[in-house]
């Protein structure tokens, strides 16, 4: 996942409302107020303190708005230089503030942040409004559109004059006054929801940990998870007794191995439930009133629904394209998901289980499933799976075969946790390429899942090279155990990574079309194809060693792993299909449709799906879908199964024209990693893998062969 910040995807352009300027203390500069002096411009987090974040985020939107009417106000006709350009020019201080304060308050937040977070998400959404529905601003931008075929611009400074206009159309700037003024609330209120939503999803999660008071009830776990559980519960003040913190999805990672019954339903419930205890907590009544606003919010500017509002500006264009992508999914997976039940159902029967299948047995049993048919275990694969030789011998290294790059740890940066590591990335001629930062451990008051984003963005314009961080929430050991990861784990490191390369290799000169500053369909693009890299003979043979002996992983256990690829595909496709098809029946809701109940809505919702919801629930539920009520992906979580067959298309062209080799890397990052946002994404996708996409290789990677082409 990319997080571009926790404001519902505010880039560096969003701005808000006037707001009284204020500083810190006379004596002390704020440390966001000039650009860093550290390499790259990097985080001076050995002089930030979380008093700063508040009155940088006043000053930084004082600062830009002063900019934004400067530019609105000149004499002079505008120029793509005196408009467009002094608009990515502006709110320096701002971006640098709301880059740093995101990032922390997403992996390392506390109440002091939290309050800020709250006070000030509602003034940059006004802040957003005040530039956007600017109409002097807007009318110099129109005026350069209008005659843009005239002008002598760039390829990307024409894409970036149509991207400003249609976002300025996009926020509402063609409305009425009066119908600006309602929009203006509309984000306020919207923004002042997403915030709070965040929040007290982080405290549910927490809360939700399952306690467990008898040692006896963790059978099945290792002693390096269990110690790790106990570890957690001291950290809570809980000694002698185990804590299993939560994940963001339903099903958790223990599921698979707890041979307790009791325990996994009591899991799998603290996991489906956390967010509906009827506490201060509760999220339903947000998710309710979210939904509503936003589908006023898309009413007001002349959408059928918040999921067409979002969607103009995608690869996939409009709902009924992606709806009708995944329904042609549906069959396929839905008739796996039967099958897969069915085998594990027969296993529970040849053991004298006594019970029928349910949610929180398909990990367990599906486990054992594969163990018996392809002799796989878990706690056999973990061993040659050190996460440190994974990141710098796997993922680093993969890297380097394709692109040349090169990594160098560094301990001389400040960084905002103790376990957060630091890398240089070189070029493959030697210069520095930017800076990476890796926080991989899970943390309490660390949201849940894992994504990447920018310290600091690329652009030749303003001089600056990409500074980038990696955040996952991987078990962390107890002290003095090995710091060892499940193969789920491998491929989400690669997965960010890929995230990225994406922002490494950006060349952009503007910073509004710059790495990453694409479309939610796009972006997971170069994420999930990096995935393939991690099962590479090549690349496995080098990272996948005993943490112990040094040996490499055997070639029969690589076979069991690849052959185990493609297990519970319907399960695996089915719970995202399942996510997604919700996240889109809650963003199709017309304004008339009004305020829904939460329960039935989701109920209604997950009955009509024709998928096993009843064995394979969504992967996340309504009341914890982070992604969609407060990350930015509303309506936009299929767009990890609609990446899905942008990254297998990719791969089958790589494996057609022999693989990983340097030639085929730089194909790769001159065609697609490089680009930003360019070019239109269709055109990129063609002139790399030479046809429109297509399904096929995406229904052979899940190993289902009955899924329809969409229309």
């Amino acid at each position: 996942m990319i997080i571009k910040s926790l404001l519902l995807g505010a880039t560096a352009l969003a701005c808000c409302a006037a707001a009284a300027p204020q500083t810190g203390t006379p004596t002390r500069a704020n440390p966001f107020a000039k650009p860093s002096t550290l390499p790259f411009q990097a985080p001076r987090f050995d002089q930030i303190k979380d008093s700063d974040y508040q009155p940088a985020l006043e000053r930084g939107m004082a600062i830009q708005l002063d900019e934004m009417k400067k530019i609105a106000s000149n004499p002079a006709a505008p120029t793509f230089d005196n408009t467009i350009a002094a608009m990515e020019k502006s709110g320096r201080m701002l971006d640098r503030v709301e880059q740093v304060f995101f990032a922390v308050v997403q992996a390392n937040t506390n109440p002091t942040l939290d309050a800020v977070q709250t006070a000030e998400a509602p003034k940059l959404s006004q802040h957003d409004d005040a530039i956007y529905l600017d109409p002097k601003l807007f009318a110099r931008v129109k005026a350069l559109y209008e005659k843009r075929d005239t002008l002598k611009l760039t390829p990307e400074q024409a894409q970036v004059l149509t991207i400003y206009y249609q976002k300025f159309v996009h926020a509402g700037a063609n409305l009425s006054d009066a119908d600006k003024a309602k929009l203006r609330t509309l984000n306020t209120d919207i923004s002042t929801l997403e915030t709070s939503f965040q929040q007290k999803l982080l405290k549910a999660a927490k809360d939700g940990a399952l306690v467990v008071d008898d040692k006896a009830k963790l059978a099945g776990l290792s002693d390096g998870e269990i110690a790790a559980a106990a570890d957690a519960a001291k950290g809570r003040g809980m000694p002698g007794k185990w804590v299993l913190p939560l994940q963001n999805t339903t099903q958790q990672p223990a599921l698979a191995s707890l041979t307790d019954r009791a325990t996994r339903e009591a899991l799998f419930n603290n996991s489906w439930t956390r967010a509906e205890k009827g506490d201060a907590d509760d999220t339903r009544a947000i998710v309710e009133t979210l939904a509503q606003l936003r589908a006023q919010k898309a009413d007001l500017l002349g959408y059928p629904n918040f999921a067409a509002y979002k969607l103009y500006d995608q690869m996939a264009k409009t709902p009924d394209t992606a709806i009708k992508f995944m329904q042609a999914l549906v069959p396929a997976t839905a008739a796996e998901e039967k099958r897969e039940a069915g085998d594990i159902q027969q296993l529970i029967d040849s053991q004298g289980g006594g019970f029928q299948l349910k949610p929180w047995d398909w990990d367990f049993y599906s486990d054992q499933v594969r163990k018996a048919r392809y002799d796989l275990d878990d706690n056999e694969v973990k061993p040659y799976f050190e996460i440190h030789h994974v990141l710098e011998d796997g993922v680093f290294y993969a890297a380097h075969q394709l692109y040349g790059v090169t990594f160098k740890k560094r301990t001389d940066l400040p960084v905002y946790q103790p376990d957060v590591m630091v890398y240089t990335v070189y070029d493959k001629d030697g210069s520095e390429l930017g800076l990476m930062y890796f926080d991989y451990w899970k943390r309490d008051n660390k949201s849940g899942g894992a994504w990447m984003s920018n310290f600091v963005g690329q652009s030749k314009l303003l001089g600056t090279k990409p500074v980038i961080y990696n955040v996952a929430n991987f078990t962390k050991p107890a002290p003095g155990q090995p710091a060892l990861i499940s193969f789920d784990d491998v491929t989400t490191m690669f997965h960010e990574f890929g995230h990225a390369l994406h922002g490494l290799f950006a060349n952009q000169t503007y910073p509004s079309v710059s790495g990453t500053n694409t479309a939610r369909d796009w972006v997971e693009f170069p994420s999930q194809f990096n995935e393939h890299w991690a099962l590479d003979p090549q690349v496995l043979a080098h990272y996948a060693k005993n943490y112990k002996t040094g040996a490499p992983i055997p070639q029969a256990l690589v076979d069991k792993i690849k052959k185990a690829a493609k297990f519970n595909s319907g399960y695996n496709l089915g719970e995202l299909l399942a996510a997604a098809m919700l996240d889109m029946d809650w963003h199709t809701l017309p304004a008339s449709a009004g305020k829904q109940n939460c329960d039935n809505f989701e109920n209604q919702a997950l009955a009509k799906m024709r998928l096993d919801i009843a064995h394979v629930p969504p992967r996340y539920r309504t009341s914890y879908f982070l992604h969609i009520w407060a990350n930015g992906y509303a309506a936009g979580y299929y767009a990890y199964l609609w990446t899905q067959m942008l990254d297998d298309d990719a791969f089958a062209w790589f494996e057609q024209h022999g693989g990983l080799t340097r030639e085929n890397g730089q194909r790769f990052r001159d065609m697609i990693l490089s680009k930003g946002h360019t070019e239109d994404y269709g055109t990129m996708f063609r002139a790399f893998y030479g046809k429109d996409p297509d399904v096929g290789p995406m229904v052979e990677d899940y190993g289902l062969t009955s899924a329809q082409a969409p229309e």
